[in-house]
């Protein structure tokens, strides 16, 4: 009879337990939980299943599914087994009760107990466990001992007597512990850097807890992972800093050591790629693991106990590495943000790949206990749609697809991979069930590979080293800060644009492929005019021919003095191109009326030659700053801001001669234009000769720049007047700005202003 293994999995809906290969079908005798249910999980043993819904927890048996008890206890939302199944430990939110003390919330049971009514069950230990995070008491292999940590110190229990602590482990600072798995009990407990002092960690073995049989000392290690193999004999730390001081990393700093449980060996394991540790896995023979290191593409070694490299895969963008329960087979993956390619290798063939299986959107990836296949899962809340179970042969078939509603956990049922056949576990292939055949006719095959975008110009040319992956044959990734400031980023990816100088030389030479000031040359690396398009040839020699004539015009605009003689004629846009040039000389043509006088357009559709009786205050202004001609006239009808500007106006003509007589004045409206050009003749011809006007520059010190300021601020609050009287409603801040009008006043007759 063919060993069966075993599924279990968690829905919004329910629970369901099934036997995979080579059946896949629902486990005989297991009644479905239907509804919320928190939390579901095996023993390590795998005897036992149990799960917890809102009014209690349910142990069943893994084999036939029968119930074999519940616990009368609540609203639990995470479960645990002891090493052997003997106890079951359960913890819920932290509580308080009518006298505000904080209830007890971690409770552990004997699962099996001769009490016939469930409700009269007791709790052997009941602790306060605030943190969700490492909540679980932590047992020998052989359950002689357990573990839980309080503040400084490691506190130890017998097994049989939850209710009194048998021996303490006192450790200032100790945040973080591991109880070695084998027949020798040891424990590892992490001190993180405090006060200037290096972060530890220390090896003590049970119960002599005078002085530690082993430690290591070093910086950069907020926090810790503590990996130990499965025979207890070595200890992986892999420390990780909260912020790297660098900046090369949003995620911090990763170092790895490796310490012995005997305190013979301790040491840093030597990493020959720079960037960060992906992920770290124990063989089950504890005599190796593998390390995923280094920015993408990452690499990933095989290493002895002893830290020394023994074989190097692959580069590839991968972060997950596994071993088979056999230790044969090893599993080298790209989970996450990644593609979700999987490598499969055969450890006792010289590291021979085995076959790449596509796992796309990849939340969970697990070995079966028989070491032949391997579960991907897509779960939820880490993605929400296409969520379903998937089991693979390591050969690389796909052996069975079920789509489900909101997956929130997935697991094998634990079983000794001794009593496993493993004789031949690539042949043969088993037949695939028939959920994998009908989703595989549904897959479409893409008919050409999809690579990256090229832009046209680019198409057909070889692709720059730079932009390569170093897989591919491009340069290592090198990081010296994720800073945009930092210019020496070797691969280009981030960085910043050179400024470039017109005609001057470049600092050093651009890389093949490269364009001046950053990016890439479409054009490929070749030199001249022939590696240009047509479409690019002729924009070139439009731009040049434009450049010679704009440089011509100006090089016939000088003058013996240095002069430009457009400025005596009245041309204020001679430093324009040509074509701005011809289209503000055409909107002078047309702004011109007959007899060569300038007219402004009333708004009723007469010509405004008086100032325009019934305009509005805006109108006037709009008048008087749009009119086009030279000649502007000021009119006696004018609002308060109108004589405001006219006073400040009359105070500057200290320095400008007036011209013409009677109402007709000369104003200058624009300070910063040049001079106007010579008066055109009107057909009253009563004007006399032109006037000579001589024009200062607007910023007459800081007399005249201060009454300008104030005429600003004036001009502003008559507009403000006006609107509170139409019945606006104003704001405050501009309600005291009115208020300030008499200050501004008085500044201004300080000033000598007469208006």
């Amino acid at each position: 009879m063919a060993v069966h293994t075993q599924l279990a999995y968690r829905t919004s809906k329910g629970i369901g337990v099934f036997n995979a290969a080579p059946d896949y079908e629902a486990l005989p005798g297991f009644a479905r939980p239907q509804g919320n249910l928190r939390c579901c999980c095996y023993s390590p043993e795998s005897k036992y299943f149990a799960w917890a819904s809102p009014e209690q927890v349910s142990v069943i048996d893994a084999t036939s599914g029968n119930l074999i008890t519940t616990l009368p206890t609540p609203n639990v939302f995470e479960l645990g087994f002891s090493p052997l199944g003997t106890y079951i430990i359960t913890w819920q939110r932290p509580t308080k009760d009518e006298e505000g003390n904080t209830e007890k919330n971690l409770k552990v049971w004997r699962t099996v107990d001769k009490v016939e009514n469930a409700q009269e069950r007791i709790a052997l230990g009941e602790y306060v466990q605030k943190s969700q995070t490492g909540w679980n008491l932590q047992y020998t292999t052989d359950e002689e001992f357990c573990a839980r940590s309080v503040t400084n110190e490691v506190q130890f229990y017998q097994s049989g007597d939850l209710k009194t602590v048998w021996n303490k482990l006192r450790v200032e600072g100790v945040t973080t512990f591991a109880v070695s798995p084998g027949k020798n009990h040891s424990v590892a407990v992490f001190i993180p850097e405090r006060k200037g002092m290096p972060a530890t960690v220390k090896v003590f073995q049970v119960p002599q807890f005078n002085a530690p049989v082993s430690q290591k000392t070093f910086f950069k290690g907020d926090k810790v992972q503590l990996k130990w193999n499965d025979l207890g004999t070595s200890l992986i730390v892999l420390a990780q800093t909260e912020v790297d001081k660098t900046n090369k990393s949003y995620y911090g700093e990763t170092n790895m050591y490796i310490l012995s449980a005997n305190g013979s060996f301790d040491s840093r394991v030597q990493l020959d790629k720079e960037g960060p540790i992906h992920d770290v896995a124990w063989s089950p023979n504890s005599k190796e693991f593998g390390v995923v290191y280094g920015y993408m593409p990452a690499k990933t070694t095989i290493f002895n106990a002893r830290a020394v490299p023994q074989h190097d895969f692959d580069l590839g963008p991968r972060n997950t590495i596994l071993f088979s329960p056999h230790g044969r087979f090893v599993l080298v993956a790209g989970f996450g943000n990644l593609a979700g390619h999987m490598d499969i290798y055969d450890l006792d063939k010289d590291y021979k790949k085995v076959c790449t299986i596509q796992a796309a959107n990849c939340t969970h990836c697990e070995w079966s206990p028989d070491g032949k296949h391997i579960l991907t899962a897509t779960t939820s809340p880490r993605l929400r749609v296409d969520n379903g179970i998937r089991i693979w042969h390591v050969g690389g078939t796909l052996m069975y697809h079920e789509d489900l509603v909101e997956l929130y956990h997935v697991t094998w049922r634990p079983q000794s991979a001794s009593a496993l056949p493993h004789e031949n576990l690539l042949l043969p292939v088993p037949i695939p069930h028939a959920s994998a055949l009908q989703y595989l006719s549904t897959v479409k095959t893409p008919s050409k590979p999809a690579g990256a975008y090229r832009p046209p110009g680019a198409r057909g040319t070889t692709t720059p080293l730079l932009f390569k992956r170093e897989d591919e044959g491009g340069a290592a990734y090198t990081n010296t800060g994720v800073s945009s400031t930092n210019a020496s980023f070797s691969n280009g990816f981030g960085k910043p644009r050179r400024r470039e100088v017109p005609g001057a030389e470049l600092a050093d030479p651009l890389p093949p492929g490269a364009a001046p000031g950053g990016g890439v040359s479409l054009t490929g690396t070749q030199e001249g005019d022939e590696a240009m398009s047509k479409a690019a040839l002729k924009n070139k020699k439009k731009r040049e021919a434009k450049k010679a004539k704009e440089a011509a015009e100006r090089a016939a605009g000088l003058v013996a003095d240095g002069s430009n003689p457009n400025l005596a004629t009245g041309h204020s846009s001679a430093g324009r191109s040509p074509e701005r040039r011809e289209s503000r000389g055409d909107a002078r043509n047309e702004a011109r009326g007959d007899g060569g006088h300038q007219r402004s357009r009333s708004k009723n559709g007469g010509y405004g030659s008086q100032g325009g009786a019934g305009r509005s205050p805006s109108q006037h202004r709009a008048y008087r700053n749009n009119s086009p001609g030279p000649h502007r006239r000021h009119e006696g009808g004018y609002e308060n801001q109108g004589n405001y500007r006219g006073g400040y106006q009359g105070h500057q003509q200290q320095h400008h001669q007036r011209a013409g007589s009677g109402h007709q004045q000369q104003y200058q409206r624009n300070l910063n234009a040049a001079p106007p050009p010579a008066p055109i003749q009107t057909q009253a011809g009563d004007q006399g000769p032109a006037p000579d006007l001589t024009v200062t520059s607007p910023g007459g010190g800081l007399h005249d720049k201060k009454m300008r300021s104030l005429l600003k601020k004036m001009r502003a609050i008559d507009d403000l007047k006006m609107r509170q009287a139409g019945g606006e409603k104003l704001e405050d801040t501009q309600v005291k700005k009115i208020s300030t009008e008499e200050i501004i006043r008085k500044e201004l007759e300080s000033l000598g202003f007469q208006g």
